[in-house]
């Protein structure tokens, strides 16, 4: 039986159903669970959250002077449904377009949490605990709501992962990816939302590749790459034996590694017969693996990953969604090195409505005079504006290192 308590009657022994609140507001990244130890309790109290639900059938009951709201089986079901769903999603205002200033704040706590609920499953994964993806929606609805907000924020926020964690912010960054590319492709809110699902389990079966080969500095051996290949299989096998898994992240999982010409794995499918999302779900996985540092190489600079991938697009992705793709992150995406006809080197800051070659930079360096100069903000699509990007550039040949300071307004390492 559910029942709906003030957390000042929590217990320990008690199973937590769900928590009246977003699920930033408390400090767990599970919403169903025993509540084990006092500890958790107290993290619980010294929360903004300040109701929960608990079944009373899965653990300790309430004292009868908290005079509990009490629902029969149909009518929790159904509160689960809508009253709950309603009470975790961020107020309306939230979801209003922002700036990148005004989003990169939350979407660096996203990322944070996202990345510590990721790990966790891959630990039980690695336990022999079974995947639920009902366990993973209030994550996957949190990053669709900041891509919402402002998509170039979360994305590029999650491209910026320590090289021995990449695995797990990965994940984070190929869900925001999909639910950017999905909103960008205009389908409704569920297969947005399984999109994201998609994006965030897709690796799952690396769990199951030993450490010692996903984070090798070096070139791997053909018996090591035989390995790595068997992580869609292994992670389709997994979301099988899991909970609440639908189609769309089974199907992506298993196939985001084919590419249209047949040339891919583990069932070399070609064109038609890799469905849309497993399309999407490749370009999605690319990108991300490209532009983010790896024990064995340095991240590409995101424009220049762009114009790598359009070098493939005939065999290796589908045209019309890369183009779409490019259409959601921007010809030259934030944190993108560039240089400006006047001479002068800018980081990418955000995208312009329908001004995929104007976005907002900051100016920082003078390539004449071969000096850092005071950073200025530009807005390249105003018309009282006068520069524009001529091209790209490598951090690298200017030795610059890590640049996200500058778009960020931090240092951040995930």
């Amino acid at each position: 039986m559910l029942k709906r308590i003030d957390v000042r009657y929590l217990r320990v022994g008690m199973f937590v159903q769900e928590f009246c609140g977003s699920w930033m507001e408390h400090p767990f990244w599970r919403s169903k669970f025993v509540l084990k130890n006092e500890k958790d309790l107290q993290r619980i109290v010294a929360s903004s959250i300040r109701e929960v639900w608990i079944d009373s059938s899965k653990g300790l009951d309430v004292a009868e002077e908290a005079n509990a709201e009490t629902y029969t089986e149909e009518q929790s079901e159904q509160f689960i449904d809508q009253t709950l769903a309603e009470a975790a999603a961020p107020q309306k205002a939230d979801l209003e377009r922002r700036s990148f200033k005004d989003e990169v704040d939350q979407a660096y706590q996203i990322c944070q949490r996202a990345h510590a609920a990721v790990r966790e499953m891959f630990q039980d994964v690695r336990m022999g605990k079974a995947v639920d993806a009902d366990q993973m929606q209030p994550l996957v609805e949190e990053i669709s709501h900041s891509v919402l907000r402002n998509p170039g924020a979360i994305i590029s926020l999650a491209r910026l992962k320590n090289q021995n964690e990449y695995t797990y912010m990965h994940s984070v960054a190929v869900c925001a990816l999909m639910s950017a590319l999905a909103r960008q492709m205009e389908l409704d809110e569920p297969m947005i939302y399984q999109a994201g699902m998609a994006g965030l389990l897709h690796d799952l079966g690396k769990a199951m590749i030993p450490n010692e080969i996903l984070d090798k500095p070096g070139k791997l051996t053909d018996a090591e790459f035989e390995i790595i290949k068997s992580h869609p299989a292994e992670g389709h096998r997994l979301l099988l034996e899991g909970r609440a898994v639908g189609a769309i992240p089974l199907d992506v999982c298993l196939h985001h590694h084919e590419k249209m010409d047949g040339s891919g794995y583990p069932h070399r499918l070609t064109g038609e017969q890799i469905s849309v999302l497993a399309r999407m779900g490749a370009i999605c996985d690319v990108y991300d693996a490209i532009t983010s540092d790896r024990p064995y190489k340095r991240g590409w600079n995101p424009a220049e990953a762009l114009r790598k991938m359009a070098e493939w697009s005939k065999g290796h992705f589908d045209e019309r969604l890369f183009q779409l793709f490019v259409k959601t992150i921007g010809i030259y995406p934030t944190g993108s090195l560039v240089r400006l006809q006047s001479q002068r080197l800018a980081v990418v800051m955000e995208q312009t409505d329908q001004q995929l070659l104007k976005p907002k930079v900051k100016v920082f360096f003078s390539v004449r005079q071969h000096k850092n100069i005071s950073p200025l903000e530009l807005n390249l699509s105003d018309a009282d504006c006068d520069d524009k990007i001529i091209g790209r550039e490598n951090p690298d040949d200017w030795r610059f290192g890590r640049l996200e300071h500058l778009w960020a307004g931090r240092e951040i390492m995930i």
